[in-house]
């Protein structure tokens, strides 16, 4: 899996960092989206997913690898 955020979109409600504190954090300064791993370890993937669909702006996307690649 690897996250992009839109620091942009984000309105600092803080879901991600709540959901997932050890991939997301939020700034100090003006408590937008930080992400802490592009690509998160395997057991915080399911709290990733988790805070990608609890933004409530929709500034936090996921990528699968695509299951087909890499095979012959």
């Amino acid at each position: 899996m690897r996250l992009r955020v839109d620091r942009e979109r984000c309105i600092g409600a803080g879901m991600c960092a709540l959901t997932a504190p050890e991939v997301f954090d939020q700034d100090l300064e003006d408590g937008h989206v930080l992400l802490l791993h592009t690509e998160p370890p395997r057991a915080q993937t399911t709290a990733a997913r988790m805070a990608a669909g609890a933004c409530p702006s929709g500034a936090i996307t996921l990528h699968e690898p695509d299951p087909d690649a890499g095979s012959s």
